[in-house]
Parts: C-alpha cells; structure tokens; sequence
C-alpha cells in the first residue's frame, strides 16, 4: 500500500489526561501510540498510585506496571486545588482535543473541572469521563477498581462453574481495565469523527461495569438471553471442566476442536475414531451435547506422545493448536520474535527494558515510535511555563 503523508494517523490531537492506574492510562497510552499528544497530569506529591505498583524500581515511581501503560505522554504534577496550578490545567484544556478524566463527578465539580466548566474555555472539546458505574444509576458515585468490577458482573463467579467450589475466584488479570480503556479508546475515536462532521464537541461516559458486563455476558448470558428463559446462564464450552489444555508426556498443548470437522479430525490423529461410534456420539448433535465424553478421552490419550509430536500432527490436520505456555517462557517464543513484539529500548534512569508494541500494524500509516515513560513532573517545568500541548511529543 502506498503510504500517505508519513504521519501517526491521531497526529496533531491534543489529549490532557487526568487518570491513573490502569483503566484511564491505558486508554491514553493506546492514544499516544496512535500519534495523540498527550498530557499526564499527576497529583502531588507521588503521582500516579501505580508508579509504585510492583517489584521496587531503580528510580522511585518508575514500577514496571507504570512503564508497561505510560509511554508516550509527558508528565506534569498539578495541585488542582491551587488556583494557579487549576490555571496551567485550564490553559492546558483550552488547547486540547480531548480531556480523559477518571475522577468521580463530585470530584470534579468541586475542583471546578466538570464537562460544563471546560466547555467553557473549549467549547468542542471531548470530554470522556471513565467511571466505574454509568452515572444514571444508584452506583453511579461509589469507587470502582478492577476487583470490585470483576465481582459486580459475575466474572468471579465464573470459577465455581468450572471447578465446583464454592468460592468466587478473581480472574488473575486487570482485564476489567483493560477491557474498559479499550472501549474508551473507540469512544475517543468515534466522537473526534464525529466533531469533523459536525464540529460539536460532547461528554462520553465511559462506565467500567457496564462495559465489562457487556464483555463478559456475551457468550455468558446463555438462556438468560430469552424471557422466559430458556436454558441457565453460561456457554456451556467455555465452563466445561474438562476444557482445559491436554496433557502431554512433556507439558500440554491447547487443541481448539470447535466444531465437529475438529472432532473428527482429533480422534482420528490420536488413532481413536472408533470412540466416536458409541450412541452417544453417533451424530453431530449427539457429539454437540456430549463433548465432555470427548475432552475425557482426548486427555486420557495425549499423555502418548510428546508436545511436539502432538503438534506435528494437528498441524498436519489443520487443527487449532499450540503449547500452553508459562509466562515466564513468552519472550522466547519464535512467532513474537519474529515479528518484533518486544522491543527493547533504553531509559535513562531505568536502563534497558522491554517494551510490547502495538499489536495492530497499518498500511498507510505508522504507529508513532513513542517517547519513553516519563519520571514524575519530567515536563513539569516546562509545561508550566506555558509551552503546554502544542510542543508536547
């Protein structure tokens, strides 16, 4: 494809942005990647809460969850309850595309920064407010963080489909974050389209529950989808215990026999099609309602060979396969390495690191090459004195 102009496609969008931890940042990273400029406005006198997350850096706030969601954006610390700092933000915001807040709406009022306030110095702006709860609800001003979302939508309870406990369990992932930044990410995208259609600016709400329930119950809500319902909640595949990676002589390997031409394939590499005979697997519909019979027979049979025989020959099969992985090993895999997935890069305080790049590869225009992640107030000064979004990189 012929490349256009050369330039990140969000190249010359200007975004404050006054997150923190995963949710906001995220989002804004995604944004900064895409060629945004942005602006991380830190609260005195520790910044971000998650500059400090994980294994202790070798400079203080410079945690690896912090630089893992903040490249690309400069840092500025900001007492918004000092009027001349609230100035910097309001000159900061008259030249901005878009504010992306994660404070509670009775916060921002009183720090006098809620959507009909910055309208007033930018009256087009795009004012996206994440929030843990829509703000038409009774939830609407309560705290919301990653494990208080999981268990309000009945992700926690997930578990107990799978192993019969008791207990609900967190999935071991900030995946309500990261899920609700990207649906702010595309909230993002859609108004700037719709501002160069009608050059109206407007408020976004972006509400963590909701948008994780709406991930999670899209397969989930089951029979609940019909009034009556018609059948329990859940996608009966997906809470099967015996879904689960197949034990090899030497590790395991994820086999995703989705439809019956896998099955049928599957039993035939591990030289067991006669197992499908039996009358409760004669037919499509019988194999449908029966898979647990075949997820049993299937692990009972690939302890027989090695991880590598088992995908030589689902490669051979066509079928859907890979070894499962530890996380520690994932930077050795061939596939990311090819394609150049970690980068590293040198930070002046924290030396070499690694970074993941974008994942999504466009033809016609680059990803931004992203500035590193900024140490508390790195730009402050400079921020400060007024050179503000315009000269951001």
């Amino acid at each position: 494809m012929t490349p256009g102009d050369g330039k990140p496609m969000l190249s010359g969008v200007k975004v404050v942005d006054l997150t923190s931890v995963v949710f906001g940042p995220y989002a804004t990273q995604t944004l900064a990647d895409l060629g945004a400029e942005v602006i991380k406005v830190e609260s005195p006198p520790a910044g971000d809460v998650f500059r400090w997350a994980g294994k202790p850096a070798a400079t203080p706030g410079m945690g690896p969850g912090f630089m893992a969601i903040n490249r690309g954006k400069q840092s500025v610390v900001l007492d918004l309850k000092n009027p001349d700092d609230l100035a910097v933000m309001m000159a900061l915001l008259a030249d901005a595309d878009v504010f992306v807040s994660n404070v509670r709406g009775q916060g921002m009022e009183r720090l006098g920064l809620d959507y009909d306030s910055v309208r007033r110095v930018r009256s087009d702006i795009i004012y996206v407010h994440c929030v843990g709860f829509g703000q038409d609800g009774p939830y609407a001003d309560l705290p919301a963080y990653d494990d208080v979302i999981q268990a309000a939508s009945g992700a926690t309870s997930l578990s107990k489909r799978v192993d019969g406990g008791t207990a609900p369990r967190f999935i071991p992932s900030l995946i309500a974050d990261k899920v609700s930044g990207l649906h702010g990410v595309y909230a993002v995208l859609a108004a700037l389209i719709h501002r160069m259609r009608t050059g109206e600016g407007q408020l976004v709400e972006v509400p963590m529950l909701e948008a994780f329930t709406h991930f999670i119950l899209l397969e989930h809500l089951g029979g609940m989808t019909f009034d009556p319902p018609n059948a329990p909640s859940c996608y009966a595949r997906q809470v099967d215990p015996n879904r689960q990676p197949f034990p090899t002589s030497d590790g395991y390997v994820a086999i995703a026999a989705y439809g019956d031409r896998h099955w049928l394939a599957l039993f035939e590499l591990l030289g067991a099609s006669a197992f499908l005979q039996q009358p409760a697997l004669a037919t499509t519909p019988d194999r449908f309602r029966n898979m647990a019979l075949m997820y049993r027979e299937v692990a009972r049979l690939t302890p027989g060979l090695t991880t590598a025989e088992l995908l030589v020959r689902c490669e051979a099969a066509n079928l859907p396969a890979r070894a499962a992985r530890d996380v520690d090993d994932i930077m050795d895999d061939p596939h990311l390495h090819a394609t150049g997935f970690f980068q590293r890069r040198a930070h002046p305080s924290e030396g070499d690191y690694f970074e993941m790049r974008p994942p999504v590869k466009f033809g016609a225009a680059p990803v931004r090459e992203a500035s590193l992640p900024p140490q508390l107030d790195e730009q402050g000064a400079r921020i400060r004195a007024g050179e503000g979004l315009s000269d951001a990189g």
